[in-house]
């Protein structure tokens, strides 16, 4: 719809009825002419502002929206939560386009339609607008803006800052949905965006973006507040295992501003798994005895080929049957990487995989020989009982799980040797990986490397796993990442096991 500029300055056609036969428009359709003309005005006035100042004006920082029009926003959708009886009188077609502006995946005929919108308009913070506002940016950095824009067939989330964006689709749902303006596209297709002034990838929940370089369109970023399972109910008996790479235990402990005894108040677990502890065995008795309180039992295993090297441990308030070190076979036992501890119920693993290194130095080692020795063993452990594996096991299994998979295809932990030994070796074996199975459509990553500020800009990779036996997988309530923990490169992850 062409927009009336007089003056240089543009009308507000919106409330005033200038140029808008309202009659021949349905309350959605105008709400989406408004929230589209208010993004135009914002723009133009953007514009004129920063001309003023002389200054260089960025695409993208002419599509800011201020705090008064996301307020804007929410009262259409307000209006529609007030009076819900207006859903009655659209027409399917108008109805669908509501149910892919709010993020309310839904198909049917009308009547579901209809009954899906007023399930959400009654719960408050339902809708999208609410979801994602300017009350959740923490941080207000100047001359940077965090962008989430959602396409009304599917969901584009710009994860960069403006001078080099990602952009990835995914299916809007109403907990990653977002969006505060609607305008007409160049191809019709009608899109809402949400843009939120001097914010920066660099906010408390970088993990909550989609970042990936070549997204498919269900794919959504993880969210870990919204998509744990909820918690069991008291009388359910059931096991929690966290899982953790420390990437040094000793420096986590002394310098790195979040301690283990914080992780256990907080997730409350049975069994704490580690890997990279980067421990000799000099040291791990000072270390046993001040760690945790209550969790008298613990089991740890050092390299003694390269000391203050690789490393794993299990911490457990609960007595296990029995302990064995390594895999039984000496060539891969000289770096404390396997702990295994016998339950009642199953065998738990921690593992610490070998990295195939600069170079891929040890690629072939991986996979013609550690790789098969674990998926063996775990295999032989099986006969008697269902196995867990956990830890880092250095590898990024699909394409899902790494934010530029194109980038590298011969890097350590992604290479199709690698790839394809994950495969061979545990997931055919009958071995499921427990979030991905919870979470099929989900970008999450449990690494990000040091360099380039990864972290902060969610340039992650999954290389941490549970892996379980296909005779227990129906047994897990919860299988989750832990993303806010940042004491290490590695977050740790938690599963929920019901016995």
């Amino acid at each position: 719809m062409p927009l009336l500029l007089h003056g240089g300055s543009l009308f507000r056609l919106y409330g005033c009825g200038c140029g808008l036969p309202s009659a021949n428009f349905s309350p959605s359709k105008l709400a989406l002419i408004r929230l589209s003309l208010m993004m135009a005005e914002t723009r133009a006035t953007y514009s004129r502002r920063a001309a003023s100042k002389n200054t260089d004006i960025k695409k993208d920082d002419e599509h800011v929206l201020e705090k008064e029009d996301v307020a804007e926003s929410k009262l259409e959708i307000e209006q529609l939560r007030n009076d819900p009886d207006r859903l009655q009188s659209m027409t399917v077609k108008e109805l669908r386009e509501i149910t892919r502006m709010m993020g309310i995946p839904v198909k049917g005929n009308k009547k579901d339609l209809v009954s899906a919108l007023m399930d959400s308009l009654g719960k408050v913070g339902t809708s999208s607008v609410e979801k994602i506002g300017v009350s959740e940016v923490p941080s207000k950095r100047k001359g940077a803006s965090v962008v989430v824009e959602q396409n009304i067939e599917s969901s584009e989330v710009i994860s960069e800052t403006p001078s080099k964006r990602s952009r990835a689709k995914n299916k809007g749902t109403a907990e990653e949905s977002s969006g505060a303006n609607v305008k007409q596209s160049k191809t019709s297709v009608q899109k809402k965006k949400l843009v939120v002034q001097g914010a920066s990838v660099d906010h408390e929940e970088p993990w909550t973006v989609l970042v990936h370089k070549k997204p498919q369109p269900a794919w959504i970023p993880y969210n870990p507040k919204v998509m744990r399972s909820p918690s069991l109910s008291k009388d359910t008996k059931a096991l929690k295992i966290l899982s953790w790479n420390v990437n040094g235990l000793k420096a986590l402990l002394k310098s790195r501003g979040f301690s283990i005894h914080q992780l256990a108040q907080r997730e409350d677990f049975d069994i704490l798994c580690l890997q990279e502890t980067k421990m000799q065995e000099k040291d791990v008795e000072v270390i046993k005895e001040g760690l945790l309180e209550g969790y008298t039992h613990s089991f740890w295993t050092c390299s003694v080929s390269k000391l203050g090297y690789s490393g794993t441990a299990i911490i457990s308030r609960v007595k296990p049957l029995s302990i064995k070190y390594g895999l039984g076979v000496p060539d891969h036992d000289t770096e404390g990487r396997v702990v295994t501890v016998e339950f009642n119920d199953f065998y738990l693993l921690t593992a610490y995989v070998p990295n195939s290194g600069d170079g891929l130095k040890r690629l072939t080692y991986r996979v013609t020989e550690w790789d098969p020795s674990l998926g063996n063993y775990m295999k032989d452990l099986e006969k008697s009982k269902p196995v867990i594996l956990t830890g880092d096991l250095n590898c990024a299994h699909q394409e899902i799980d790494i934010h530029d998979p194109a980038g590298n295809r011969r890097s350590a932990g992604f290479t199709i040797e690698e790839r394809e030994s994950f495969e061979t070796n545990f997931l055919s074996k009958g071995f499921v990986d427990t979030f991905r199975k919870q979470h099929p459509n989900v970008v999450g990553y449990s690494y990000w490397g040091y360099r380039h500020n990864a972290r902060k800009t969610n340039k992650g990779w999954r290389l941490d796993y549970f892996l379980v036996s296909e005779s227990i997988a129906e047994r897990v309530h919860d299988s989750y990442i832990i993303p806010d923990i940042s004491a290490s490169d590695h977050s740790p992850l938690g599963l929920v096991l019901k016995l």
